[in-house]
């Protein structure tokens, strides 16, 4: 039988009818389970988070069906409580489905603590680059020491007490100098 008669005759014909009908019976049902199991009508309006503790979070997502998880904590930032939401993904006002993950970034507790580097016996202008890069504040009034030379860091201090060099302290720490007058002895 040639390929040609085959295509013609009624037990082809029946097969690819059958074929036809079971595709479209199997779309069909994909698309209505689909509509089921995706909610597709369902909207859930993301609310702020924004300096909301962790169980303030939880209460508010709870009553809303919907789940977070904590990526980061970031650094420190005084306008936020400690421990409290910063970011949020989606953002506030998003609308999302039921049981979706809101991706939270925590406010740390306090300042990040930095290790002090060697600023000993360099100029003042580079200490204070330095310092600042670092994220620390430069003092207002710095100690001035004999020494002949002017505007060299000597020391370092931190409310009043010495701080060596390697030593932690939290980021935003005000440094004071101690620094060279220039005058000789």
């Amino acid at each position: 039988m040639s390929l040609l008669n085959f295509v013609k005759s009624k037990t082809f014909i029946r097969q690819l009818v059958s074929a036809a009908i079971v595709l479209l019976i199997f779309i069909f049902l994909l698309m209505l389970w689909l509509n089921l199991s995706t909610n597709h009508s369902q909207k859930i309006q993301v609310p702020n988070l924004s300096k909301l503790t962790i169980s303030e979070v939880k209460i508010k997502l709870d009553e809303l069906d919907l789940e977070f998880k904590i990526l980061d904590s970031t650094n420190y930032n005084p306008m936020y409580p400690p421990l409290s939401v910063i970011e949020q993904d989606p953002e506030t006002g998003d609308f999302v489905k039921e049981n979706r993950k809101i991706y939270l970034k925590i406010n740390r507790a306090t300042y990040q603590d930095i290790q002090l580097p060697n600023v000993l016996k360099k100029s003042r202008r580079n200490a204070e680059t330095v310092l600042k890069a670092l994220g620390f504040r430069i003092g207002k009034n710095p100690k001035y020491v004999l020494d002949i030379a002017k505007d060299v860091v000597r020391g370092l201090y931190h409310k009043g007490k010495v701080v060596k060099t390697g030593s932690k302290l939290p980021k935003n720490s005000v440094i004071d100098l101690k620094l060279g007058d220039g005058k000789d002895r």
